[in-house]
């Protein structure tokens, strides 16, 4: 049903796959970047990238060209590649930032990628042949905080970015050095580098910075989601309607869309929730992706029960296990198997140093709700 990796006790801050899944790279919150490779129903450390000084906070492996970019708090980035006798090797990013980078993902033609920062901008870089080396261009207005969240619509050109100003806002990031002119989009036709397109306010009275954004398999939705608990998909197709739905759960950190109207959120409640969207833009909560499995719990002796009371101030142990597969913040989310058109299997990884995939398939047999529209 779900396949569950320990990686130690120390939280994993992200992950990233590579094209056919058989390596992950990802960090355990500090400057380093590991490299698993499958070995049966465990991950054997392959390699560790070390070239930042301080903690990693984005990974992405583009599937194609098998490069690596990473980027951390240390305002760098590097992009990994991995030569004939197997050893990655960095090449350096020219950044010029001053604040940390908080994220970065490869644009899906694989010709580029951007970095968020706390600079309160948007670096995005593409490689310059004759100094062998990767430049940026910067976005910059009218972007007031830190951008938190960045994907990239399939047309290789937009950018969606969502920040801590409660803003998500699509942006156009193309380069007219290495690609020809884009065509029109359902987000507008006119897309000169830092164009924007269009902006959402996360809530009409402010509050609620956006943790993660992604775009649909078709780039004609987006969605997000916000630490006020809400989740929220803009349709362009639709003159930019936005619904939004603010849940009872506590705060999702990552979201993903798993086909043309299912998404599935994660964060600080240790549990997938898959939602779905309708024709009209309706949105609405269809399951739980873990089933509870409540810890069955002994009959306390009156001792034992005041002992535990008087120690953990609660009268029964077994309330320090949560019901979920994961016990900590799911700090991570990434499609496993398909797109995100037709997504079959997903991976999420949390503070609980735990990797887990989820089958949708195989879910669906004991999960009754669980069905991809």
């Amino acid at each position: 049903m779900t396949e569950v990796f320990q990686f130690g006790l120390v939280p994993i801050t992200c992950h990233a796959w590579n094209k056919d899944r058989s390596r992950v790279a990802l960090s355990l919150n500090n400057n380093e970047v590991n490299i698993y490779e499958r070995a049966g129903s465990e991950w054997r450390l392959q390699e560790t990238l070390q070239g930042h000084d301080l903690r990693v906070t984005g990974i992405d492996w583009a599937p194609n060209t098998n490069r690596i970019v990473t980027c951390g708090a240390d305002r760098n980035a590097y992009v990994w590649t991995c030569g004939a006798d197997g050893k990655w090797s960095p090449t350096l990013v020219l950044l010029r930032i001053n604040r940390a980078a908080t994220c970065v993902k490869w644009s899906p033609n694989e010709n580029k990628f951007a970095v968020g920062s706390g600079a309160r901008l948007i670096s995005v870089c593409y490689f310059e042949q004759e100094n062998n080396w990767w430049v940026s261009k910067h976005i910059k207005k009218p972007i007031r905080s830190t951008i938190t969240t960045l994907d990239w619509h399939p047309n290789n050109i937009l950018l969606a970015a969502g920040a801590a100003d409660f803003k998500v806002r699509i942006f156009s990031a193309w380069i007219k050095d290495i690609e020809p002119k884009p065509t029109p989009t359902p987000w507008g036709a006119k897309m000169p580098l830092g164009q924007m397109m269009t902006e959402f306010s996360n809530s009409t009275g402010g509050g609620g910075w956006v943790h993660s954004v992604s775009f649909s398999g078709d780039g004609n939705r987006v969605c997000w989601v916000g630490h006020d608990s809400s989740l929220t998909v803009a349709d362009a197709g639709k003159e930019m309607a936005k619904t939004q739905l603010k849940t009872e759960y506590l705060p999702f950190t990552a979201v993903t869309w798993v086909s043309l109207n299912s998404l599935v959120a994660v964060g600080h409640g240790c549990c997938p929730m898959l939602y779905s969207v309708d024709d009209m833009g309706k949105l609405t909560f269809v399951t739980k992706m873990d089933v509870a499995q409540k810890k069955e719990s002994g009959s306390l002796s009156a001792m034992k029960k005041f002992q535990s009371l008087d120690r953990t101030a609660r009268s029964d142990q077994s309330d320090t296990t949560l019901a979920t597969i994961h016990q900590n913040t799911i700090t991570g989310v990434a499609i496993f198997s398909g797109d995100k058109s037709n997504c079959s299997s997903i991976s999420t990884c949390g503070a609980d140093s735990q990797l887990v995939i989820w089958n949708f398939k195989l879910l669906e047999q004991s999960v009754s709700d669980l069905r991809l529209s």
